[in-house]
């Protein structure tokens, strides 16, 4: 299939309404405005209310703000080290990058969901407290780096 082979689904386009050809066409005298009046002479913007509040005034511009020192972490949990790395490992930032479990740019926080039942050496800029108890409880160190 190429490009040029695209077309859309069987009754999803409509032929564009031809307005102001004559009565037998269904849109003819008036051509679908209806009698007199503003909307009939073609006189009120689009985006006009009929003078309520408008929809670009009335909704809010700048809800909250973005900390900017605000840290980002890639995160890893215990069970995934698990499944990943042998026991007796030395598990680092650069390890799990090249793993595919977390991305280079931004820091490492392990987290404690799953169970890890190998003694490993885990080094990265944050722990949780509980990856930590569940890390060191399996006879592995961590290091804060």
């Amino acid at each position: 299939m190429r490009l040029h082979d695209l077309k859309p689904a069987a009754g999803a386009t409509h032929r564009k309404k031809r307005v102001g050809r004559g009565n037998s066409s269904g849109t003819g005298k008036t051509s679908g405005r209806g009698q007199k009046g503003q909307r009939a002479r073609n006189t009120v913007p689009v985006w006009f209310e009929g003078g309520q509040m408008p929809i670009q005034r009335r909704i809010p511009k700048f809800g909250g703000f973005t900390n900017r020192n605000r840290v980002e972490y890639e995160v890893v949990n215990v069970a995934r080290l698990a499944e990943v790395f042998d026991a007796g490992a030395t598990v680092g930032p650069d390890e799990l990058a090249t793993k595919g479990l977390v991305r280079r740019k931004r820091p490492v926080k392990i987290l404690g969901h799953g169970d890890i039942g190998k003694a490993l050496t885990i080094k990265a800029n944050k722990f949780s407290k509980q990856a930590a108890e569940k890390i060191q409880g399996a006879g592995g160190t961590i290091e804060v780096v």
